[in-house]
Parts: structure tokens; C-alpha cells; sequence
């Protein structure tokens, strides 16, 4: 198994210098990662430092709370395919979803798709935050709205867990009929639970241990 065509090498910390984003981009490169996940801001060098490789640029949009109007988050990603991005992944309003605004959720999706320009949009549905009644609703509205992946989490909720892998397994069960992909993100540092993960259904592995886990 080519384990790093699995991860999307990732930095989305706040306070994430140059030097370490420098340092991310060197690693993809090194160790030919599927992708790079980055902040909006660094699309655009990213994709000038990866031009040559087939590393993909991954951002994010409406993150980490996903409490954006629609048309924010539409445009965002808009302005992340124009400066050079090959996928993004966009966090669903949760309290929407708590309030079962399936509505809300659909359409939130269905703003952003557009955008997108044909490039993989992957949903993130923080399931930290989620039962599991709710995770399969958030997948089947991901699956109506035509989303092309499902997703755990942003890593950022407070004493989270991130990926588990009886979550990973119900989206799979759930959007793998439809064609969707699944992204596990969130507390993955180790190779072990990466294996597990992907055992699970993933198709993606989003970390920042992406090194640790290929060594």
C-alpha cells in the first residue's frame, strides 16, 4: 500500500510561520503526498512551489466554525480555484444541523459546488460535535446536494477526538454507494490508526504527522 498517496500533508494552524509552511511544501514534494491541505492565503504559493509534481492544493472554506453565509463561503472558494486550487473542503453549519435545517445544509452545500468550477469539494461535517444519527444525515444531504466527499473534522474543536473509526465507517457505509470519497482529518499520528482508517473507508487521510506516519 503507497501509503502517501493517502495523505493530504497539512498546516492549518494560526499561528503557522513561514518557515513551517516552507517546511510542509519541501516534505510534500520529498515524500509525494497526495495533496497539501493550506489556509486560503497560501494557495497561491503552494501552487507555484508544486507546479511540477503531482501534489494537489487543498483549501479550506468557511473554516473552522462553518458559521459563514453561503455566499461568503461560495466566494471564497471562487478565489481559492482562481489563485490555484485543485480541491477544497468546506465546513457545513453545524447549529444548522442541530436545528435539522436540512434545507439550510442542502443548500449551503449546493452555493459552494458551483464555485468549486468542477475541483473536488469535500464537506466537513465535525463529528466531534455530531451523534450518529446526525453524522448519517449530514452524509445524505451531502450525497443529495452532490458534494464529492465527506469529511470527519477541522481538528479544531476543543478536546476533540477527530477521526474515529466507527465514524469513518458509517460514512462509508452511508455515501460509498453514491460514489462519494471519505475523508478521515483529526488525530492521526500514527500509522496504526492511519491503516485503521482507511480499513474503515477512507480515502483520504488528512494530518499534519504525515511524515511520521510514511516513516
Amino acid at each position: 500500500m503507497n501509503l502517501n498517496k493517502y495523505i493530504e500533508h497539512t498546516l492549518l494552524k494560526q499561528d503557522a510561520t513561514k518557515q513551517d509552511f516552507e517546511k510542509l511544501l519541501q516534505e510534500a514534494k520529498e515524500y509525494d503526498f497526495k495533496g497539501v491541505c493550506v489556509n486560503p492565503f497560501n494557495v497561491a504559493a503552494a501552487k507555484k512551489y508544486l507546479k511540477d509534481t503531482n501534489v494537489k492544493i487543498v483549501t479550506v472554506v468557511g473554516f473552522p466554525l462553518g458559521a459563514n453565509v453561503s455566499e461568503v463561503k461560495a466566494f471564497e472558494a471562487q478565489k481559492a480555484v482562481q489563485d490555484g486550487a485543485d480541491e477544497v473542503d468546506m465546513v457545513i453549519n453545524v447549529s444548522k444541523l442541530k436545528d435539522k435545517d436540512y434545507d439550510y445544509i442542502k443548500h449551503d452545500i449546493e452555493a459552494v459546488k458551483p464555485a468549486c468550477e468542477g475541483r473536488i469539494l469535500k464537506v466537513i461535517l465535525e463529528t466531534d460535535l455530531l451523534t450518529k444519527d446526525e453524522i448519517k444525515k449530514a452524509c445524505e444531504l451531502c450525497v443529495e446536494a452532490k458534494a464529492d466527499f465527506v469529511k470527519t473534522s477541522t481538528g479544531f474543536v476543543k478536546n476533540g477526538v477527530g477521526a474515529k473509526v466507527e465514524d469513518v465507517k458509517l460514512m462509508s457505509e452511508t455515501v460509498k454507494p453514491y460514489g462519494l470519497g471519505v475523508k478521515a482529518s483529526g488525530g492521526i499520528r500514527d500509522k496504526e490508526k492511519a491503516l485503521a482508517l482507511i480499513e474503515a473507508g477512507a480515502d483520504r487521510l488528512g494530518t499534519s504527522s504525515g511524515v511520521a506516519i510514511v516513516s
